[in-house]
């Protein structure tokens, strides 16, 4: 399965071109000409709120709160983050599209409540078209492991394991990637390895690193100390490249498991009646602070790739991986249990 590929390491000279030429693109032709000049000048004269929509301390959450600290430098105003989980994301993103749109409730997410959780669950508590990408920020990836006391050391002898006996894998929560991924290994490989959902990619590593399920394919970034620590054993980087903090680790593409491969994308997105020149805005403070040096050092070290695009490229990457993944739910036959 192809996928959506990003460049091997954030803070390269293609990115930063790319992120200062999205200084200067217009979220919508003609933005300028759709809402009054003042409606951006004026924008914000009170705290703004990034809505994340997964609990503390995972990927997105950790993005969020890097972006909103300095966001709320360059506009001189409160900018704050606040957590609102549940249904793999719905909730927050429910939460959002019912906000005002004046700009002040933005939601910070990954892709997979816009690309799975539409082909996962018979209804949203929100449309798609209740919601507008104001910028795609980057992604990440995921990487398969297992608790050391399994003595499991690789992918083969994983695969050779779960095809004797069920294993018990966890996961960030139900149509998280790691459920995804989980539904690809075992129908690619056969194996019989049940999905344990827990609420976050953090209580999900807890789990894993204490014993209470044997493996999980989880987000690398909060796996990370754990796999340095030797608490983990990290067996293969399901994601289209190698992890640029796991140079070591082989892809399930070089282990022979192509179509066992997902990667998940940081989106920022508002209701979608905002002003064009207020989303332009955001778009624009959030680009810049992308382009700085220390954040992309820093998102790096947690395996999160800068790799931006403005709101329309953004709303066409996730209408094809919504495609996509329709596709690989169906043909898996994986479910909302």
């Amino acid at each position: 399965m192809k996928m959506h590929s990003t460049p091997n390491a954030a803070g390269t000279g293609a990115t930063r071109r790319r992120l200062l030429k999205l200084l200067a693109v217009p979220l919508i032709a003609g933005a300028c000409m759709s809402a009054p000049a003042f409606a951006q000048d004026a924008y914000p004269s009170k705290p703004v709120k990034f809505v994340v929509n997964f609990p503390a301390g995972g990927p997105v959450d950790v993005l969020a709160r890097l972006v909103a600290s300095k966001v709320g430098t360059s506009l001189k105003q409160s900018v704050y983050v606040e957590n609102i989980s549940g249904a793999a994301g719905s909730v927050g993103a429910s939460n959002v599209a019912r906000a005002d749109p004046d700009g002040y409730t933005v939601l910070f997410s990954i892709d997979t409540p816009f690309t799975m959780n539409p082909s996962l669950y018979p209804s949203l508590p929100f449309k798609l078209t209740d919601l507008k990408p104001v910028i795609m920020m980057g992604s990440s990836g995921s990487t398969i492991a297992v608790n050391p006391a399994t003595g499991i050391n690789s992918l083969k002898d994983l695969i050779a394991r779960g095809k004797k006996e069920e294993i018990n894998f966890s996961s960030a929560g139900v149509g998280s990637p790691g459920h995804l991924a989980i539904s690809m290994l075992n129908d690619a490989t056969g194996t019989h390895i049940s999905h344990i959902p827990y609420r976050g990619n953090t209580p999900a590593v807890q789990a894993l690193v204490g014993g209470q399920v044997q493996g999980g394919i989880l987000a690398t970034t909060g796996m990370l100390p754990y796999i340095k620590a030797g608490k983990i054993k990290a067996l293969a980087v399901a994601a289209p490249k190698r992890s640029v903090v796991l140079p070591d680790v082989p892809t399930t593409a070089e282990l022979g498991y192509r179509n066992v491969e997902l990667q998940f994308f940081f989106v920022a997105m508002v209701p979608s009646k905002t002003p064009d020149a207020i989303a332009q805005k955001l778009q624009t403070e959030i680009a810049k602070v992308l382009a700085q040096k220390d954040i992309q050092d820093r998102l790096h070290n947690l395996d999160i790739v800068v790799d931006s695009m403005p709101g329309p490229e953004a709303a066409d990457l996730l209408a094809q991986y919504r495609e996509r993944y329709g596709k690989i739910i169906k043909a898996t036959g994986m479910k909302i249990q």
